[in-house]
C-alpha cells in the first residue's frame, strides 16, 4: 500500500471509529446497547437475494475481520473479489467469497499478446475457487489499445472457449464484466478506453463462447451509464446474468437519495427472472461506511 492509500485507509478507520464511539456514548446515556455491540445481527433480512460486500471498496474502514463481522451482523453471507490468502478468515467466519479476481481490465484476451499471462491467472483462481468453494471468477476483456471491437470479440472468443472445459470441469462460472467508459473523473468510476463497454457486446460474446459457465457480471452502475434500459435488460438477458454488482449513478457512491437508480424494483426483477446468484454492494463511500452498507443491503433486500 502506498504512503498515500496507508494514510486514507488510517484517516478513515478513525473516522469510522470516532462515529462509533458517538454511537456507543449516546446508547450508553439512555441504557440502550446496539445490536452491534452485541454482535447481533441488526434486522432479520429476507434473504430471498443473496447479497456480498465487496472487499476492495470498504478495505480503508475494515480489517478483514471487521468487515466479516460486519457482514454476519448485516447477515450478508459472502465477501467477494478479496485475495484468496484471505480466504480461511472468511471461512473462519462462516463466511464465502461470491466471485474472485483474476487477472484486472486492462491487460485482456482482446489482445493476443496477452493471452499466456490471462490464461496463467485464471486457471490458477478456477482451481483455487474449487477448491474453496467460490462460485465465480471475474474476467474482462481488456482496452482496446487500436484493436477494433471485432477483433477484440474474435480474440475473446477465441480465448474463452479454451478455457471452458476446465471450468465446467471445475464448475466454475466466469463472469465477464462490461464497464463503462463515460465518467473519466476517477480510475474506479470509469473505465474509458474498454473494449467491453456495452451490455449487448458482452452478450454477443458469451453466445459465441457457447458455454453455461460463461456468463456476464451485469454491473447495475455501469450499465445504467452505457445503455440504460436495465430492468428490460435483465428481463432479456437472464439467461446470461452471473453476477450482479450496485452502486449509485452518478458517483459511484451510496444507494439514497442523492442517485438516480431506483433499486428495490431491479432486486424484484432478478427475482422475477429466477436469478440465484449474488448482488455484490460495490460503491465507494462518501461517509460513514456502516451506515452507507446498512442502507444499502437493507434496500436489496427486497
Amino acid at each position: 500500500m502506498s504512503e498515500s492509500a496507508s494514510h486514507s485507509a488510517q484517516a478513515g478507520r478513525r473516522a469510522l471509529l470516532q462515529g462509533a464511539v458517538a454511537v456507543s456514548a449516546g446508547l450508553w446515556a439512555t441504557g440502550k446497547t446496539s445490536a452491534f455491540e452485541k454482535g447481533q445481527k441488526t434486522a432479520k433480512a429476507k434473504g430471498r437475494i443473496k447479497q456480498s460486500l465487496v472487499h476492495w471498496c470498504y478495505k480503508p474502514y475494515f480489517t478483514v475481520d471487521e468487515m466479516c463481522v460486519f457482514a454476519n451482523q448485516l447477515g450478508v453471507p459472502s465477501i467477494e473479489l478479496i485475495d484468496p490468502s484471505e480466504w480461511p478468515t472468511l471461512k473462519k467466519h462462516g463466511l464465502t467469497c461470491a466471485i474472485a479476481g483474476s487477472h484486472g481490465f486492462r491487460k485482456g484476451p482482446n489482445d493476443r499478446a496477452n493471452w499466456d499471462e490471462c490464461r496463467k491467472i485464471l486457471e490458477q483462481r478456477i482451481e483455487q475457487a474449487a477448491d474453496f468453494g467460490c462460485p465465480s471468477v471475474i474476467t474482462f476483456t481488456g482496452m482496446e489499445d487500436n484493436i477494433s471491437p471485432e477483433e477484440g470479440a474474435d480474440n475473446c472468443v477465441d480465448f474463452f472457449k479454451t478455457l471452458m472445459p476446465l471450468a465446467e470441469k471445475k464448475k466454475i462460472t466466469l463472469c465477464l464484466e462490461m464497464l463503462n467508459t463515460r465518467d473519466d473523473t476517477h480510475p474506479m468510476k470509469g473505465h474509458p478506453g474498454y473494449q467491453g463497454n456495452h451490455t449487448e457486446y458482452c452478450i454477443d460474446l458469451l453466445k459465441r463462447v457457447g458455454s453455461p459457465r460463461m456468463k456476464l457480471l451485469f454491473d447495475i452502475y455501469h450499465v445504467q451509464i452505457m445503455d440504460g434500459d436495465v430492468m428490460r435488460r435483465i428481463r432479456e438477458h437472464r439467461d446470461y446474468l452471473g453476477h450482479i454488482h450496485t452502486a449509485g449513478n452518478p458517483g459511484r457512491a451510496e444507494l439514497d437519495n442523492n442517485q438516480e437508480i431506483n433499486y428495490p424494483p431491479l432486486m424484484e426483477a432478478l427475482l422475477e427472472v429466477g436469478y440465484e446468484g449474488y448482488v455484490g454492494q460495490e460503491y465507494i463511500p462518501t461517509r460513514d461506511a456502516r451506515e452507507g452498507l446498512q442502507q444499502a443491503v437493507s434496500l436489496c433486500d427486497v
